[in-house]
């Protein structure tokens, strides 16, 4: 996600291959084999298939690869007419409960916020409340995790006015107030007569913050790129995105648009390449928050190397409130959108990760062994190991760049692998990775292909189009996908595009969406699509579910209310109830929507959790 202010940042300026045009030569050749499919059906094409072996690489290839059994989507749509307004809504089929908005309290004797214009949360306060930006989250079960569990939810965002109530911090109050709003909660929440709720006091409960103590491991924990003169202890994380899971019950949740939230105080501050790279600007996002605290003022020498300690994935023990949150420093440094963690060939940890913004890359990170076994050891898996660039060729082929120290174009640059690591973008340059349209979620379907949402790029230049190309530019985003080689630890792959967006909006109104960004493959191969952006007409955003073996069978399962953004998926063991999230609900005016309380009521809205269920008890998306 980028904030609510759609596509308009690029920091990439190396002369990298965009992902449009090898798309575009791709397609071209894709019409050629076509062309050549229709004139002769045992000919060239026919030779590629079978070249091919397992179903990628060409379109009608792929459509011979399709698995046994298919997905059942046989609810109501949403239609395009009733999926606007101030409210949510949801298919006939379905319905849907309010859950831990903005202000809800961890424990006793703490206030709710209520979304009251005028008194607002002190910072205190706060600190122990749900925060605000609603983003990724992953649940995790107590029990048999139907009716009981324990809820990792990122606080991705929420401007000066929503948060304060005003445009700009008075205080460094105002700044701790805005501070805590962001990062994570861990929650437990239970159903109690039919209705999921909070479990107050809770030992799991707890909020990470910007302020909250974390500790850094891998490549990168004692380097020198870390340390401040002022010899501060690493502190916090912010503009949590979306997130991951491992296999040993722990929860990721990923650092994105950390730039944002530095600025210049004394106008003294001229950027450094690396800086310049993550698109650290005087003014950042205009949360003024390098006014009253120092760690967030590029000018202050005694800060030097602060903004290197944001842009991590970090791990966290859902489970264990003792345990201080880790920033995993082998998975890299750029703005991660999710941290999508599969188990690969050998039982080692594979996670697919997109930095989501205009022309940057998507990565893969493979962990040194076995998983299980690097954990005997006192290792872990997401300490040692091999992280990836993507570099997309025109065939459909694809291929996974080491970011290695050892690489002579890298070692040129660079002194150290930690180097490498905190400045991966750069790595990735050098190493002519693909620009892609803002890559976002990745998620992978339980056949082994892997789909990543681009959400859009409005920056493409009309010199890369022609009539093989259909994107662009792209305003209204695609998903592509792909299948690795050696099932997710190979070096290539082969991929393909899933569904562009623009095709969508000619057709049937229930299948009509732009902006996908929140991205989920059930384990019946269902892909739930989340959107942030404009939709066309007149649609709030939405969450859809698609057939990945057909991508005319997208039906409308959900929309939001007026300048929201639908985002985050979470789900019981048993997947017959979903939680989905509305982030920066009418973008925090009271006078679009009033969110979750009464319309006509003026409170402030506030970002919250939908909870999901079929009115028949089946399951969702179903």
């Amino acid at each position: 996600m980028v904030q609510n202010i759609d596509d308009n940042q690029i920091s990439n300026h190396s002369s990298n291959r965009t992902f449009e045009d090898v798309l575009r030569v791709g397609m071209s050749r894709r019409h050629l084999l076509a062309r050549s499919a229709a004139l002769s059906a045992t000919g060239f094409l026919a030779s590629m298939v079978s070249h091919n072996g397992n179903g990628w690489g060409t379109l009608t290839a792929m459509a011979q690869a399709k698995p046994a059994t298919r997905p059942t989507i046989n609810f109501q749509p949403v239609l395009a007419k009733d999926g606007s307004g101030p409210v949510p809504n949801i298919s006939a089929d379905y319905q849907y409960d309010v859950l831990i908005p903005w202000g809800t309290p961890l424990k006793d004797g703490v206030p709710e916020y209520d979304g009251n214009p005028v008194t607002r949360p002190t910072a205190a306060q706060q600190a122990q409340q749900i925060g605000i930006g609603h983003d990724g989250m992953w649940l995790f079960p107590l029990g048999n995790g139907n009716t009981s569990g324990v809820l990792a939810i990122n606080h991705e965002f929420g401007g000066n006015t929503h948060i304060l109530g005003k445009a700009n911090p008075a205080s460094l109050e105002d700044v701790r107030l805005s501070q805590h709003a962001h990062g994570v909660s861990v929650v437990e929440l239970k159903k109690q007569n039919g209705k999921w709720d909070v479990v107050r006091n809770s030992k799991k409960n707890r909020r990470i913050h910007v302020n909250t103590p974390v500790k850094f491991t891998g490549p990168v924990a004692n380097s020198d790129l870390l340390k401040t003169p002022a010899g501060n202890a690493p502190l916090g994380t912010l503009n949590n995105c979306a997130n991951g899971k491992t296999p040993w019950g722990t929860y990721l949740t990923c650092e994105e648009n950390f730039n944002g939230y530095f600025g210049d105080k004394a106008g003294t501050w001229t950027a450094t390449p690396e800086q310049a790279r993550y698109g650290f600007s005087k003014a950042g996002f205009g949360y003024g928050w390098e006014k009253f605290d120092d760690r967030f003022d590029l000018s202050n020498p005694r800060y030097k190397n602060e903004e290197n300690t944001y842009g991590w994935v970090v791990e966290i023990d859902p489970m264990d409130a003792s345990q201080t949150p880790v920033k995993r420093t082998a998975l890299g440094r750029f703005k991660h959108e999710n941290a999508e963690l599969v188990v690969g060939r050998g039982g080692r940890a594979v996670v697919y990760m997109g930095d989501d913004e205009r022309f940057d890359y998507i990565y893969k990170f493979v962990s040194e062994a076995n998983w299980r076994s690097m954990q005997a050891r006192g290792i872990s898996p997401l300490d040692r190991g091999k992280l990836y660039v993507a570099k997309f060729n025109d065939d459909f082929t694809g291929e996974w760049l080491e970011l290695s120290i050892n690489n002579p174009k890298l070692k040129a640059r660079f002194k150290t692998q930690a180097e490498v690591l905190t400045y991966a973008r750069i790595a990735g340059d050098l190493l002519g990775a693909t620009k892609m349209d803002r890559p976002e979620w990745i998620s992978t379907a339980p056949n082994g292909d892997v789909y990543c949402t681009l959400t859009n790029n409005s920056r493409r230049t009309a010199a890369q189009v022609d009539k093989a190309n259909p994107l662009g530019p792209n305003p209204d985003g695609h998903i592509i996908k792909w299948r690795d080689a050696d099932n997710h630890v190979g070096l290539t792959f082969k991929w393909d595009i899933y569904v562009l967006s623009q095709d969508t909006h000619g057709t049937t109104d229930e299948r009509t969406f732009s902006s996908p960004d929140g991205l989920w493959a059930d384990p019946d191969g269902r892909l739930f699509i989340q959107t942030d952006g404009g939709q066309k007409k007149g649609l709030n955003d939405q969450m859809l579910v698609a057939d990945p073996n057909n991508n005319q069978i997208i039906r409308r399962l959900f929309t939001g209310v007026t300048d929201c953004e639908v985002t985050g998926l979470a789900v019981t063991p048993d997947r017959r109830t979903m939680f989905v999230n509305l982030q920066h609900p009418g973008d925090g005016d009271p006078t679009k929507t009033n969110f979750p309380a009464a319309q006509g009521s003026g409170k402030v809205p506030r970002d919250a959790t939908i909870v999901i269920t079929r009115k028949d008890g089946g399951i969702i998306g179903s």
